[in-house]
């Protein structure tokens, strides 16, 4: 004798039955995690081709806007930890587009430049993010992008 068995739904259906996401529509964190989602994906869309993450074009924009910035104050302006900073630079310096050298007023303390090819990739990637970046902010009016990144600063700061 064989029992019979209700028909699993298909994933389709199981989709429709879910029309909305409840009490985690409310949640902040919920939409940063959801937003900086999407902001990744399209970052590597955008400039996934130059084999740099978010945080390595970052570093590389600080070292380009201060010349002689140490590995501590990247630390400190994008709130990563020593480790962090350390591989980061790391892996800029083994692709040939920073290089260290002792501080020219404080001997214990390296400094970072960009070499001429970093120079030439921080040029592109620049130009990459900030096509990006107006993308972005023509989501909003001017007054609510700058509303937006003072309430993140909130958030982060």
């Amino acid at each position: 004798m064989t029992r019979s068995t209700p028909e699993t739904p298909s994933p389709a259906a199981e989709d429709a039955a879910i029309d909305g996401l409840g009490a985690l529509d409310g949640i902040i964190g919920f939409h940063l995690r959801l937003a900086y989602g999407r902001l990744y994906r399209d970052f590597n869309e955008s400039a996934g081709d130059l084999d740099l993450t978010q945080k390595q074009l970052s570093a590389l924009w600080l070292i380009g806007d201060h010349p002689e910035i140490a590995q501590a104050d990247i630390g400190r302006l994008l709130q990563m930890d020593r480790a962090t900073v350390m591989a980061i630079v790391n892996r800029l310096q083994a692709r040939g587009f920073v290089v260290r050298s002792a501080s020219a007023t404080d001997r214990r303390r390296q400094t970072l430049h960009l070499t001429e090819t970093g120079r030439a990739m921080l040029e592109v990637a620049r130009q990459r993010a900030l096509e990006y970046e107006n993308r972005l902010r023509a989501l909003f009016s001017p007054g609510e992008a700058t509303l937006l990144v003072e309430m993140l600063r909130r958030i982060h700061g």
